[in-house]
């Protein structure tokens, strides 16, 4: 008998007991004790960036700050852990990290969504709208530091460049493909 057909025959539950009284794969519930990993672990951080609509100047102090620590409060009211959060007046950063069971899109849809309505309510700008999308990286829990020490010298960065040109070098440098039709 070959190794997998004996796997499989030994998985079959005994008494022609219902599948449901097994754990995942097939494995009878005696020996689920020899397959469980005791905890997950896991180190998921995501370098986040998106612009304002347009790239329109909108985020000023002192409500820019605020701003930034409204988008804190948030990733935590959402899950997550904020490890870094700034940016400039058409853009902001964000270092942050979640959990195995956040679904990006979804987190990103929420966190734009609430500090968009938080800025409009707050800066008295109606008109004030996130642009569509967003980029994000992974980032090793080794380079954390680094961007984190990136986001917080944002102002110093774009004296020199512009968000266009900051943008393309985190796409270029993740290996990301990019149209630049939608970079701006």
């Amino acid at each position: 008998m070959k190794a997998s057909s004996r796997w499989l025959s030994e998985a079959t539950p005994p008494d022609n007991r219902s599948h449901e009284s097994c754990t995942p794969a097939g494995v009878p519930a005696s020996l689920n004790h020899l397959h469980r990993m005791p905890s997950t672990h896991t180190s998921l951080h995501y370098h986040l960036v998106f612009a304002t609509r347009n790239r329109e100047p909108w985020l000023t102090e002192p409500t820019r700050t605020e701003l930034h620590e409204y988008l804190g409060g948030t990733v935590r009211g959402l899950g997550g852990q904020p490890e870094g959060i700034g940016g400039i007046a058409d853009h902001v950063h964000l270092l942050v990290s979640l959990k195995p069971t956040h679904c990006l899109a979804d987190f990103m849809r929420e966190l734009k969504k609430a500090s968009s309505s938080w800025y409009r309510d707050h800066s008295h700008q109606p008109g004030f709208h996130w642009q569509e999308g967003y980029a994000a990286f992974t980032v090793s829990a080794s380079a954390k530091d680094a961007v984190r020490s990136y986001i917080a010298r944002q102002e110093e960065h774009h004296r020199t460049r512009t968000f266009r040109e900051e943008l393309i070098e985190f796409l270029q440098k993740a290996g990301v493909d990019y149209d630049e039709r939608y970079l701006d």
